[in-house]
């Protein structure tokens, strides 16, 4: 089996990807829906409903757990790390990008001497809903091409 093939054939690395693909594609059909607009961005930008790095990593432990069991070491690890990500993408990435617009109002609402190139990015993070749907995407994806 060549390289290319062993890739290709690891269930850990193609569904992981095919979460995360659907997640952002799930983005931008929201963003056509609400505002109107095609946004590729939506693929690559963080924030958003619903949450493409949960859907990433839980899709990636649920495959762990599926093909080397529940109770293995390595689905262990694989949820810890879980955790941490949406821990992140809800709690620090968040308040991250409520800072952003905060500052972004002070700075471009007045008259500051401070002056920026463009506006901090405000869509960082995730609301905890929007981390629940990406995780339970995961889950559905991850059990069903896992």
């Amino acid at each position: 089996m060549s390289f290319i093939q062993a890739i290709i054939s690891n269930k850990a690395i193609t569904v992981p990807v095919l979460a995360w693909f659907f997640a952002s594609f799930i983005k931008v059909v929201g963003v056509i829906v609400k505002e109107n607009k095609l946004d590729f961005t939506r693929f690559v930008g963080s924030g958003g409903m619903p949450s493409s790095h949960s859907s990433f990593i839980v899709s990636l432990a649920t495959v762990v757990g599926k093909n080397l069991g529940w109770d293995s070491l390595e689905f262990g690890i694989a949820v810890a790390v879980a955790f941490i990500v949406m821990y992140d993408a809800a709690g620090v990435r968040r308040a991250a990008g409520i800072q952003a617009r905060v500052l972004n109002q002070l700075i471009f609402s007045q008259d500051h001497k401070i002056h920026l190139d463009k506006k901090l990015k405000e869509l960082l993070g995730h609301s905890p809903l929007e981390v629940f749907m990406g995780a339970l995407l995961g889950v559905v994806l991850g059990l069903w091409f896992g």
